[in-house]
């Protein structure tokens, strides 16, 4: 059976606000943000600092921004020479050298003034001037599409960032204060502007390293994506904190106490911390659990001299409180993709009450805090290149795995997943690790070995035992990729949606691109031809090249059969096109369009994706239950969630049943009548369970008779039971209760078989 508790949450979906009207109000509540920043500030805080600064470059830099932006002013109505003050003091913070500060205080002179880069390289010199023009190059594209412009934007940044890591950290600086001040904006521009902070600039902040400017940057996304669930955790977090620093500094004495007693070089420094607000949010969203229960909310630092230091204080808190199981992390063995390193474990105190303990040494704690900007505070600077250069090797994967997408838009869902903050450490059979997105296959894994490895993959043993290709790895298991010795062994196409990097994804597209054009071509046509007749298109053959001559060009293709191709080794998303493609459709061949428009105005609210009816609720995103997955058939019922939108669970449901029994009216006033649309033609993954008297030939017998009845197996697996019995668990996609009832009749019939029920994935 499925345990819930073993589940892997990966994708926590955008905050998407419900209540426009309600989030305007906590919007006009969010305070000013105090930034009357002056050229005495920066000076002042240079003068304190122990790094050496050109002061009089510096001044140059600023009065020559003065002169360029007098007159301009921003959102808030100040003077606009504030924000490229602030985006040089958030780098002084992060240590960064003369020419970075310079480069934040020129940085939008050529773009917003007369002034060039050749007046800039005259005055301040060459690596200003190239500062300034990546920086300015991350402008506006020209481009019909917001998604495509966001896209071509990012492309450009990570190009910038390849060349000089500087770039992405002033632009970073640069987003945060922007941030800071968001809420001058309109409210659509805030919305876009906090959505791509959190898909783009907050994911890329994690992979540099910079924590506080990661969790900064998230919390506040967060407040304009969900106002009203960011209040919600700042009041809990705001009526308890008397309660929690006494609980913090009742810790930290015990610590402190007890280190007394041992033998340190140097008495450790020992600090306390609540996490982030879209931190809980997060645990609160993967765990379905409430405040109370979230283990970490609450963590202790402690900062020592020496690596063997870090260990000792380890045993020392785990002979003073009492562990809890599985949740100790050896970040200093094992670093973090981003050189984060540092001991993670959660203990229980006297109260009760569970708290991360971080130990670290004072170098660990500088990269964690600074990140790749830590090499400008350890006068590392350029002299670090080659470092840096391996740290930034994830760029160009990046930038590859977009490539042979033939979608420019697709960079964002990149950035999404390969860099994503949770990671998983496996190991080869000689010992060697390799870190992977946590999701990541066994084919993930070879790839990411050698890309020959990974074409001439035929299987895999997973801590000595065999394991299916779709087999998704966890941290701490050796990894043993079986390989193929024919040398005209390659990937399988079905592999494309088995992998989770995009790394693999793009090696093996390019695999299918260079070596079986004609297959992809059919194959594309086929999936295209698919497509059309499933959403009832019928498109003349002789118009089809010039119906889709407008994606062409937005997806490299210069004729039909290079679209053919791309559809075909998956460089193309077809169910990306569809609503463009179904708009377009209609204005050119329906004659009833117009008048189906008007019809449509009489009919309840309809949502295309889902197939739901809503009841006396505008249009909001939706998502599947995952406690329940309702099927069309089902009696079903809405819930209106303030992380996400709408969440459709089955009457059936523990989760309704147990809200129904509480009788709360607030609570019940989120639940709202929901029914399947009629013409649903949507299809739905669901799972099941077969007991049956163990025999030779049992799973042969039930998998046949899924493929006789042409329906797609997503996973499936198979047990022995002490009582002589065997287990056998599918995951099929299926469009509703009638096709699997008659499924399972089918199935009832198999010889031995003893019972049939749906159940959780």
């Amino acid at each position: 059976m499925n345990d819930e508790n073993n589940k892997v949450y990966r994708d926590v979906p955008i905050p998407t606000a419900v209540d426009d009207a309600l989030n305007a109000e906590y919007i006009a509540a969010i305070p000013d943000y105090d930034d009357n920043f002056t050229i005495e500030t920066i000076i002042q805080k240079i003068l304190k600092d122990d790094r050496q600064y050109d002061l009089s470059k510096i001044i140059s830099a600023y009065e020559f921004a003065a002169k360029a932006h007098e007159g301009q002013k921003r959102s808030s109505g100040q003077d606009y020479i504030i924000h490229p003050l602030a985006v040089s003091y958030i780098l002084l913070e992060l240590g960064m050298d003369t020419d970075t500060i310079c480069s934040a205080l020129l940085h939008d002179v050529v773009e917003d003034t007369p002034a060039t880069l050749d007046d800039l390289k005259k005055r301040f010199g060459q690596d200003v001037a190239l500062l300034v023009d990546g920086v300015t190059k991350l402008g506006k594209i020209p481009t019909n599409s917001k998604e495509r412009q966001q896209a071509e934007n990012v492309r450009k940044i990570l190009l910038a960032m390849s060349q000089d890591i500087r770039v992405m950290i002033i632009k970073l600086a640069d987003r945060l204060h922007n941030m800071r001040t968001l809420k001058y904006r309109p409210h659509e521009k805030q919305r876009s502007t906090a959505r791509e902070t959190m898909n783009v600039y907050a994911p890329i902040a994690h992979r540099l390293g910079i924590r506080a400017i990661q969790e900064e940057l998230e919390d506040l996304s967060f407040r304009y994506l969900d106002p009203y669930a960011y209040a919600e955790i700042e009041n809990i977090l705001e009526n308890k904190k008397e309660e929690r620093e006494a609980f913090i500094e009742i810790i930290k004495e015990r610590i402190e106490d007890r280190f007394k007693k041992e033998d340190f070089a140097e008495p450790p420094t020992i600090s306390g911390r609540v996490k982030s607000i879209y931190s809980i949010y997060k645990k609160i969203f993967m765990m379905h659990k409430n405040m109370d229960e979230i283990y970490d909310k609450y963590a202790v630092r402690i900062i020592v001299d020496t690596v063997p230091e870090c260990y000792s204080a380890l045993g020392l808190i785990h002979d003073m409180f009492r562990p809890l199981p599985n949740r100790f992390k050896d970040y200093i063995a094992t670093p973090k993709a981003n050189e984060y390193r540092s001991l993670h474990t959660t203990v229980l105190g006297k109260e009760g009450i569970p708290f991360e303990v971080q130990i670290r040494t004072w170098d660990m704690h500088e990269t964690a805090e600074y990140g790749i900007a830590a090499h400008w505070k350890y006068k590392e600077g350029i002299r670090g290149r080659d470092r840096m250069e391996q740290r930034l090797a994830w760029v160009r994967q990046v930038i590859e795995a977009q490539q042979t997408s033939d979608d420019v838009e697709e960079i964002v869902r990149i950035i999404k997943t390969d860099i994503a903050p949770e990671d998983v450490v496996v190991m080869t059979p000689k010992g060697m690790s390799v870190i992977l997105p946590m999701g990541s296959t066994v084919i993930d894994f070879a790839y990411r070995i050698h890309t020959e490895i990974g074409h001439k993959t035929i299987g895999a043993k997973v801590d000595g035992r065999i394991v299916p290709l779709d087999f998704k790895l966890e941290t701490g298991q050796i990894c043993e990729i079986l390989t193929s010795k024919d040398p005209e062994k390659g990937p399988n196409r079905a592999w494309l949606n088995t992998v989770y990097t995009n790394e693999a994804r793009s090696k093996i597209r390019s695999w299918f691109k260079r070596e079986k054009r004609d297959e992809n071509i059919a194959e594309g046509k086929a999936e295209l031809d698919k497509l059309f007749k499933r959403h009832h298109m019928l498109i003349p053959e002789k118009e089809l090249e010039n119906f889709l001559k407008d994606d062409f060009s937005k997806h490299n293709c210069e004729t039909l059969d290079d679209f053919y191709a791309s559809v075909g080794y998956k460089g193309i998303s077809l169910e990306k096109m569809l609503p463009r493609l179904k708009d377009k459709y209609r204005k050119l061949y329906d004659e009833h369009a117009q008048e189906d428009e008007a019809q449509d105005i009489l009919k309840p609210r309809t949502n295309d994706m889902s197939s739901i009816i809503l009841d006396k609720i505008n249009d909001v995103a939706i998502k599947y239950a995952q406690c329940c997955h309702p099927l069309p058939g089902d009696d079903i019922v809405g819930f209106i969630t303030r992380g996400y939108g709408l969440s459709v669970h089955s009457k059936k449901c523990v989760n309704y049943c147990s809200a129904l029994q509480r009788n709360d009216p607030e609570e019940l006033e989120r639940w709202v009548n929901i029914q399947w649309s009629e013409t649903t033609r949507s299809q739905f993954q669901t799972s099941f369970e077969v007991i049956a008297a163990d025999r030779v030939g049992l799973v042969y017998d039930i998998t046949a008779i899924l493929m006789e009845s042409h329906i797609p197996i997503v996973h499936s697996a198979s047990r022995m039971l002490k009582n002589g019995n065997a287990v056998f668990e599918g995951t099929i996609i299926i469009s509703g209760t009638e096709q699997l009832k008659s499924l399972f009749e089918k199935i009832r019939k198999v010889k031995d078989v003893i019972s049939v029920e749906r159940s959780v994935i």
